[in-house]
């Protein structure tokens, strides 16, 4: 046996930490999970194992369209009478590929030995979140398995819908980018410079506006290499930067209290927080449990310690949106919204309401400054490829001048 340091949520919302000694993380975690816990880190003290890391679905089972299918599936054959293992067959056979169908094989094989469903889902390390877990087993507590299985499918479709959205916006202005980025590299380095030897061998001083142009050519010319290297320079310090958890708080702070961006920020995270914790709540998930796993998918760290401490004065007897409010960084409706929830004792639809309200505000956020920034680049292009001409006119027009 080994020593394992495990790290759980309690029903009551009081993060555990400690050591155990069992054969693998595995056992930790059943442990864990016997005496009534949410496991969150399970691994072997200096090494590796079980971990919560995020939210996320990997690729090494199912991506996450896949998981969404699964579970759409498997509650429509769940409420359409069939027995467990029964829909668990049916999705196998109906399997799109062989690496689905492993996955459902492996998922009824542990479901007819015995075990829970949720328990089986567990073991496809890789391919279903703790989210996704945890609303299974209280879906199975609860005796709601088809229902939560339908509302995980809603939430990981609306997640799906709204990621969806921000990449489809960001497309075009994206290849706008990158056309303008070639266009003015292929200016540059392959076009001005064939005006080089002309202006050389005329004579004459140049206009300023010319010599800059040509250097900029020439540089890109001779030192490509070094530009490169130097914009990998500033990325690396970045990200070094954002490393440490000072820095990172500081410059999520800064970002957070920008107009524009900051704002289009705390309508995301807000959506995710409301939709994550009001799926968990509505499936039975203690308030205290729920909000020590849907703060995970908060990403910015202010945001977060704003939830995280909320999460420590709840647990004193206090009302969630009054200590969200403290921080003011939550949008004033969604707070207003969550009290009203608090109040009539329908906490969690009020918060899903919450994020089908800023799921649409983060559309509309993010189609108006995709609608603001593509005519701005197209006007910057126009204007940088228009002063690169006229440095040239210049320069033919001044050794016209010299020669007459």
């Amino acid at each position: 046996m080994a020593l394992f340091e495990y790290k759980a949520v309690a029903p009551t919302g009081e993060t555990l930490r400690g050591t155990m000694e069992a054969i693998n993380a595995d056992m930790v975690v059943a442990k864990l999970q016997e005496d009534g816990n949410i496991p969150i880190l399970a691994q072997e003290a200096g090494g590796g194992g079980f971990s919560l890391s995020s939210l996320r679905f990997g690729r090494q089972g199912l991506s996450q369209r896949e998981v969404g299918q699964f579970t759409q599936q498997l509650a429509t054959l769940l409420g359409a009478g069939l027995p467990l293992d029964r829909s668990l067959q049916v999705l196998a056979e109906l399997a799109e590929n062989e690496r689905i169908r492993r996955v459902v094989v492996s998922i009824r094989d542990k479901v007819r030995e015995g075990g829970a469903l949720s328990e089986a889902l567990e073991a496809q390390h890789g391919s279903f979140g703790r989210l996704f877990i945890n609303m299974v087993r209280a879906g199975e507590i609860g005796g709601t398995l088809d229902t939560t299985l339908d509302r995980l499918a809603d939430y990981l479709e609306r997640s799906k819908e709204l990621k969806d959205s921000i990449i489809s916006a960001l497309i075009y202005p994206i290849i706008l980018m990158l056309m303008a980025a070639a266009s003015l590299v292929l200016l540059l380095v392959f076009v001005i410079p064939q005006f080089t030897p002309i202006f050389e061998e005329l004579g004459g001083d140049l206009p300023f506006l010319t010599k800059l142009v040509l250097a900029a050519g020439s540089l890109l010319q001779n030192f490509w290499w070094l530009l490169i290297a130097a914009l990998v320079a500033i990325v690396l310090w970045f990200r070094q930067m954002l490393s440490s958890n000072d820095k990172r708080l500081g410059w999520d702070r800064w970002v957070i209290r920008r107009r524009w961006v900051g704002d289009l920020i705390a309508k995301l995270e807000t959506a995710r927080l409301s939709r994550t914790l009001g799926t968990l709540l509505s499936n039975g998930v203690p308030l205290l449990s729920a909000l020590s796993i849907a703060r995970n998918v908060v990403t910015n760290t202010v945001m977060k310690k704003d939830v995280n401490d909320a999460s420590n004065q709840v647990k004193t007897g206090g009302g969630l949106a009054r200590n969200l409010a403290k921080g003011e960084n939550f949008p004033r409706f969604a707070l207003q919204m969550i009290s009203v929830g608090e109040e009539t004792g329908q906490l969690d639809s009020m918060l899903v309401k919450v994020a089908d309200t800023y799921d649409r505000e983060v559309r509309t956020t993010v189609d108006r400054l995709m609608s603001m920034f593509v005519p701005i680049m197209t006007l910057l292009l126009a204007g940088v490829i228009g002063l690169i001409v006229m440095s040239v006119l210049m320069a033919i027009l001044s050794i016209n001048e010299l020669v007459a």
